[in-house]
């Protein structure tokens, strides 16, 4: 009887020997990229308004300074917030610098919305991660790092300092951040040529990128009028009056929307949106209130012209009756933007190698506000810049998550960009 070899084997035999149900150790999970890893311990810093642990960001972010090697400075403007600069120091250094500025606080969460604990950094089978700060803007902190990491890990130097400010309180309006930062001398010293901050995701094939923002107006319209017993006809009351105004408000809000979608170049960094956010007033359920006011937050894009605008409020006032009065809670009248010529060295820097690596740029205007508008308006070059596209936009939502794939490819993205930057020849008045 001849023998079973190994040479004897028949194919059956071999798909029997290789059979599944044997016993057979199963496939090991590929390492995650340390990168990644990164990112996710630092969205596990609960860094959330109104209590953020900014301790805990800020030794998470020196340690990584020190093990990438840069140099570390703490700049303490308003007690308890902490804004950490990180320096890599240029051969040529009294050329101006490079500023990657980046927030660490993140917005409240409402847990019970949450497909995964929002401070767990769950990745998902397809890769996902889950996080309050994923977009909004814990990402770009850490491509901003990982990028320098691969550089000085590479042996590269380059003629302008790269900076890294860190910078409190942004989502609660950066008065105690940015807003002073930027006019201290600790700022001054830094000798900004050009600054990043965050921008948005896009879920199309296009990358935004935003050179200004709108001015916020938040206003309150106060209505007085006769008061009275609410059996009867008053006249000239507060409500007819606020009325008036809510109805003016909300006219214009559906002129803008209109305008918006029936133009299909146009953003919603190009049109003026008005919101209803607040109305107050009355002391009984049987009075006919002596006043009533309603308060709106307007977003004016930098082709309005503010001071036309703010006239048409006051006819708006003037035609609703006697005792209507506005007052500003906040009245931003600068439009300053960053020029996206390609004449100007320093979006010519930028651009190059998004084109190179064949990224689509949408210059837009910034429909919200960031810490950008304070520099903006202190004299500095800003663009608004988060690599994010087929990305749908998740700041300040329920289950915010960026993918891992796109986090990672923002790393490569930044790093060709902050070498072109930093490699800026010297400008006529830099010599």
């Amino acid at each position: 009887m001849k023998s079973d070899s190994a040479e004897d084997f028949s194919k059956d035999k071999c798909l029997l020997f290789f059979s599944p149900h044997m016993d057979a150790a199963p496939p090991q999970p590929s390492p995650e990229d340390p990168a990644t890893s990164r990112f996710r311990e630092y969205l596990r810093i609960q860094t959330v308004q109104p209590e953020p642990d900014y301790d805990g960001a800020v030794r998470f972010l020196v340690r990584e300074a020190e093990d990438i090697g840069l140099q570390i400075k703490k700049v303490e403007l308003s007690p308890g917030r902490i804004i950490t600069v990180l320096s890599w120091r240029g051969t040529e250094p009294h050329l101006r610098s490079v500023v990657l500025n980046s927030h660490t606080d993140v917005v409240p969460v409402f847990e019970e919305s949450w497909t995964h604990p929002p401070f767990s950094a769950h990745k998902d089978q397809a890769g996902n991660i889950y996080g309050r700060g994923a977009q909004d803007m814990k990402c770009v902190t850490i491509q901003y790092l990982e990028s320098l990491r691969r550089l000085k890990s590479e042996g590269h130097r380059f003629p302008r300092t790269i900076h890294l400010t860190l910078v409190p309180d942004e989502e609660i309006g950066g008065h105690t951040g940015m807003e002073l930062f930027v006019q201290h001398p600790e700022f001054r010293a830094l000798n900004a040529g050009i600054t990043l901050d965050e921008g948005l995701a896009n879920p199309t094939e296009e990358f935004s990128v935003f050179y200004g923002e709108k001015c916020p107006w938040w206003l309150t319209i106060h209505c007085g009028g006769n008061p009275g017993h609410g059996s009867r006809f008053i006249e000239n009351t507060a409500a007819t009056k606020l009325y008036s105004m809510i109805s003016r408000f909300l006219e214009f809000r559906e002129k803008e929307k209109k305008r918006m979608q029936s133009d299909p170049l146009l953003t919603l960094g190009d049109v003026t949106t008005v919101n209803l956010t607040k109305v107050n007033g009355g002391v009984s359920y049987n009075v006919v209130p002596a006043e009533l006011s309603a308060t709106f937050d307007l977003r004016i894009p930098p082709t309005v012209d503010l001071k036309e605008f703010e006239c048409q409020i006051e006819s708006w006032c003037k035609a609703a009756g006697d005792q209507v009065t506005w007052e500003f809670h906040q009245k931003c009248m600068n439009q300053t933007v960053t020029s996206t010529d390609e004449s100007d060295p320093w979006w010519k820097a930028f651009s190059t190698p998004c084109r190179e690596l064949g990224l689509k740029l949408k210059p837009e205007i910034f429909p919200a506000a960031t810490d950008s508008r304070y520099l903006r308006a202190a004299g500095y070059s800003a663009l608004g810049f988060s690599p994010m596209n087929r990305t749908p936009i998740l700041l300040h939502d329920h289950d915010e998550y960026l993918n891992e794939g796109v986090f990672l490819r923002g790393i490569n993205i930044y790093t060709r960009i902050i070498t072109s930057l930093a490699c800026v020849p010297p400008l006529p008045d830099e010599h």
